[in-house]
C-alpha cells in the first residue's frame, strides 16, 4: 500500500470514528450517552470503555464566532461585549437531562469565579423560549440565555446536540470546548483553568 493510500486510509478511518461518536451524542442527551472532550491538541483518542472520547476542533485557537441576539428577557445582546472577561458559552435546551444537570455547576462556577470575572452566557438549542424561560427562573440562572430559533447562532459554533460548552479566554480566543456533559466542579475547574488566567 503507498504512503498515500495509507494516509486516505486513516482519514476515512478517523471519519467515521468521528462520525460514530458524533451519532451516540446526538443521541446521548435524552439518555446521558458518551461525552466528546474536544482538546487544543486534535486528533482522535479512543479509549475502550471510557465515558469520554477526544477529537479535536477546528475553533480551538481562534476568535469565537459572533453570537448575537436577543436574550430570552427580550433584551440585546452581543458576545463581543464581554471582551476583557473569560467567558463560558453553553448551548443548552430545557428537554435535555444533561444540560439540566449541569446547570447548577455552571450557576457555582459563575459565583466561585467572580473575582477572576468569568462570565456564563447560554445559548437556546432547538428549543422553545416558554419552557426555557421557566427552567431558567426555576434554577435562579442569573446569565443571559440568547434565543437561536433559526439555529443561525449554532451552526458556525458547529453545534451536535446540547449540552456544548465553549471556553473563551480574555482575548476572545476559544481555548477548549466540551461536547456533553460537565460532570463535576472538578472537571468544570480543569477546563475553566485556560481561560481565567
Amino acid at each position: 500500500m503507498t504512503s498515500g493510500s495509507t494516509h486516505h486510509l486513516l482519514r476515512l478511518t478517523t471519519g467515521l470514528a468521528v462520525l460514530a461518536v458524533a451519532s451516540s451524542v446526538l443521541a446521548g442527551c435524552a439518555s446521558g450517552g458518551v461525552a466528546i472532550t474536544p482538546r487544543a491538541s486534535g486528533g482522535v483518542a479512543i479509549t475502550p470503555g471510557a465515558p469520554v472520547v477526544q477529537i479535536g476542533s477546528p475553533l480551538i485557537g481562534k476568535p469565537a464566532p459572533a453570537l448575537a441576539g436577543t436574550t430570552l428577557d427580550g433584551a440585546p445582546f452581543d458576545l463581543a461585549s464581554l471582551r476583557g472577561s473569560p467567558v463560558l458559552v453553553n448551548f443548552w435546551a430545557s428537554w435535555c437531562g444533561p444540560c439540566r444537570d449541569e446547570f447548577p455547576l455552571l450557576a457555582a462556577a459563575e459565583k466561585r469565579h467572580a473575582a477572576e470575572g468569568l462570565k456564563v452566557v447560554g445559548v437556546l438549542f432547538k428549543d422553545d423560549a416558554a419552557p426555557a424561560r421557566a427552567f431558567v427562573a426555576d434554577e435562579k440562572a442569573d446569565w443571559p440565555t440568547v434565543a437561536d430559533p433559526g439555529r443561525t447562532i449554532a451552526q458556525p459554533w458547529a453545534v451536535l446536540a446540547p449540552p456544548q460548552t465553549y471556553f473563551i479566554d480574555r482575548d476572545g480566543i476559544v481555548r477548549d470546548l466540551q461536547i456533553g456533559q460537565v460532570r463535576d466542579a472538578t472537571e468544570l475547574d480543569a477546563i475553566l483553568a485556560a481561560i481565567l488566567k
